[in-house]
């Protein structure tokens, strides 16, 4: 095939074979560029290499949803059977409270409180891991602890509540 035919199917086309795809998978742009890269390695061009785009375009969204469907079965398997991150009852502790806690920090606050509550490293290590500071891992570590004790409704033992 010709770059000359290649370069009109891709101008004509592409946008209406990417919303064809797009009926049965979340990644029609990729489905439909995978497919003209197929038809360049075809050995002999398709006698009608529309119809051909759309068949192989078809083909490749019904198993982009359905490779996606799998991921996602698998992923909800494997995340079902993970471990908690606090047990269901630590020292009075609601795990599935603390764990969605902790899961609702920004993802610097909760990086930083995991690599060194269950990782142990210290905060020169995590510094090196997260690529930051000393000082900026520990501001984080504070700041994410601070909010999982206030969503939690722990007092510091160094906090006191002030009477109005």
């Amino acid at each position: 095939m010709g770059p000359e035919l290649l370069g009109r199917l891709v101008d004509q086309h592409a946008a209406a074979l990417v919303l064809y795809a797009r009926q049965w998978c979340a990644v029609p742009e990729d489905v439909v560029q995978e497919s003209f890269l197929k038809l360049v390695v075809q050995r002999q061009a398709p006698d009608k290499p529309l119809p051909w785009l759309y068949r192989v375009v078809r083909n490749a969204a019904i198993s982009a949803a359905r490779t996606a469907r799998r991921r996602q079965r698998h992923e909800a398997a494997a995340a079902a059977q993970a471990p908690m991150w606090f047990t269901a009852d630590t020292e009075g502790l609601d795990g599935a409270a603390a764990t969605a806690a902790l899961q609702a920090l920004p993802l610097e606050e909760r990086e930083v409180i995991v690599v060194h509550l269950w990782g142990g490293l210290t905060f020169e290590q995590i510094a090196e891991v997260a690529g930051c500071s000393c000082s900026t891992a520990h501001r984080r570590y504070v700041a994410g602890l601070a909010t999982l004790r206030e969503r939690l409704g722990i007092l510091c033992p160094n906090q006191r509540t002030t009477r109005t």
